[in-house]
């Protein structure tokens, strides 16, 4: 079984999402301050695979956000002998589609991992028949 993990990346926060291959639903997991609870979070929910928000201007072009760029690289380097897979997918707008979101059980989740839930979701979505 695959466990994923969508990540929406920030300066400040890093939002988190969870799903499994077998209902392959994007769930909001929670909000998170570093690189260390990610780790440990990985490790602790047994991810395999995952997802992470892309940076992108509104034109589609990649961002030079040198924050993002070194986060992925400590995170590659971290998981390079746990062989997790890596998954970049376009988070355009993905945080005010959060921001849309009114149910109420939902919406206390917090924007972050809401962001994250709609990385993820869209990423199920599109490799659905490849599981």
């Amino acid at each position: 079984m695959k466990n994923y993990l969508g990540i929406d990346w920030g300066e400040k926060r890093i939002g988190l999402a969870i799903a499994d291959n077998e209902n392959n639903i994007a769930t909001p997991f929670k909000t998170i301050e570093n690189i260390s609870k990610l780790l440990e979070i990985i490790k602790e929910e047994e991810i395999n695979e995952l997802v992470i928000g892309l940076p992108k201007k509104m034109s589609g072009d990649k961002t030079d956000n040198v924050k993002f760029m070194k986060f992925v690289e400590i995170l590659k380097e971290k998981l390079i002998e746990k062989k997790i897979k890596i998954n970049f997918i376009d988070e355009r707008l993905s945080s005010v589609q959060a921001d849309t979101l009114t149910v109420k059980g939902i919406k206390q989740q917090g924007r972050d991992s809401l962001s994250a839930m709609i990385i993820l979701q869209v990423f199920l979505d599109r490799n659905y028949d490849k599981n």
